[in-house]
C-alpha cells in the first residue's frame, strides 16, 4: 500500500515537472515613454523592473530604438543586475544593438525588422529575403550563450527559412490575429495554430507578442498552450493605470493558467 502511493506520487511529481507553463514577460517601454513626457526619473524605470517581478512577471522585455524615445541603451545596462528572471532585449540588429546585446549577454535576445523611426513593430522578417544577414546575427550571439529569437509573422516560408539561420525561437506577430479577433476569433487564430504547428515539427521554440491583450490572450493560448513566451507591453501598462499594477500582472497571468 505504502509502496503503491509512493509511485503514484512519484508518477504525479514527474508530470508536474515536466509540464512547461507559458512566461508573461513584461514589456516596460510605456513606463519609460511616460518618463521621457517629463525629464526627470519619474516613474522610475528601475523600480518599475523590480516591481513587475516582485508582482509576478517571468521576464522582462525592452525594445531600445536609436533614438532613445523610450527605453534608453544606458537603461539597459542598468536594469540587467536588477532581473531575477528573464531579460530579454528586442531589437534590429545595428551595429549599436549588437554592441548593446554582447555587453549586456541578456537571456534572450528577439531581432525585429523596424526601421529606426518605426513608432512600433508592424511587420516580420522576410527571412527568405535576409537567411545570411540574419544567420551571421544569430551566430553572433549563440556564440555568446544567448538565446535567439526571430519576429516572423504566420508565413510557412519564413518560417521554414528561420529554421536555416540556427535561430533558437520564432516570435509570432500577433497584431493580425488582435486586429480579426472580435470580428471573427476561429479565423483570426487559424492561420497562427499552422504557424505554431509548423514551429513545433521543426524544431522551433515559440513566442509571440503584439497587440496581446486581456481580451484576447487566453483564446489565443488555449489554442496554441504550447507556446513558451508572451511579451506584452502596451495593453498591459495601459490596463495598470486602472487596475493596479500587481493585479494587471496576475491578471495576464491567469488568462496563462
Amino acid at each position: 500500500m505504502q509502496l503503491s502511493y509512493f509511485c503514484f506520487t512519484f508518477t504525479i511529481q514527474k508530470i508536474l515537472t515536466n509540464i512547461t507553463m507559458t512566461k508573461l514577460s513584461v514589456n516596460i517601454n510605456k513606463i519609460a515613454t511616460l518618463r521621457n513626457a517629463r525629464g526627470g526619473n519619474v516613474p522610475n524605470v528601475l523600480t518599475a523592473t523590480v516591481n513587475c517581478q516582485l508582482f509576478g512577471a517571468d521576464g522582462i522585455t525592452v525594445h531600445p530604438r536609436p533614438d532613445e524615445r523610450h527605453i534608453r541603451y544606458n537603461d539597459v545596462v542598468d536594469i540587467k543586475p536588477l532581473i531575477t528572471t528573464e531579460f530579454n532585449i528586442e531589437g534590429y540588429p545595428s551595429k549599436e544593438f549588437i554592441a548593446l546585446v554582447l555587453s549586456v549577454v541578456p537571456d534572450q535576445v528577439t531581432l525585429v525588422p523596424d526601421p529606426h523611426d518605426a513608432i512600433t513593430s508592424n511587420a516580420g522578417w522576410d527571412t527568405l529575403k535576409n537567411r545570411v544577414f540574419l544567420s551571421d546575427i544569430v551566430s553572433i550571439f549563440r556564440e555568446k550563450g544567448i538565446r535567439t529569437s526571430l519576429f516572423v509573422d504566420t508565413n510557412p516560408v519564413n518560417i521554414d527559412n528561420a529554421v536555416l539561420t540556427g535561430t533558437d525561437r520564432i516570435e509570432l506577430y500577433t497584431e493580425p490575429y488582435a486586429s480579426l479577433f472580435s470580428q471573427n476569433a476561429i479565423e483570426a487564430i487559424e492561420p497562427f495554430i499552422k504557424a505554431a504547428e509548423l514551429a513545433r515539427k521543426s524544431g522551433l521554440g515559440l513566442n509571440a507578442g503584439h497587440d496581446l491583450s486581456l481580451e484576447n490572450l487566453s483564446y489565443f493560448h488555449q489554442h496554441i498552450p504550447w507556446i513558451d513566451e508572451v511579451s506584452i507591453g502596451h495593453a498591459l501598462i495601459s490596463d495598470a493605470l486602472y487596475l493596479g499594477l500587481e493585479n494587471t500582472i496576475q491578471m495576464y497571468k491567469r488568462q496563462l493558467a
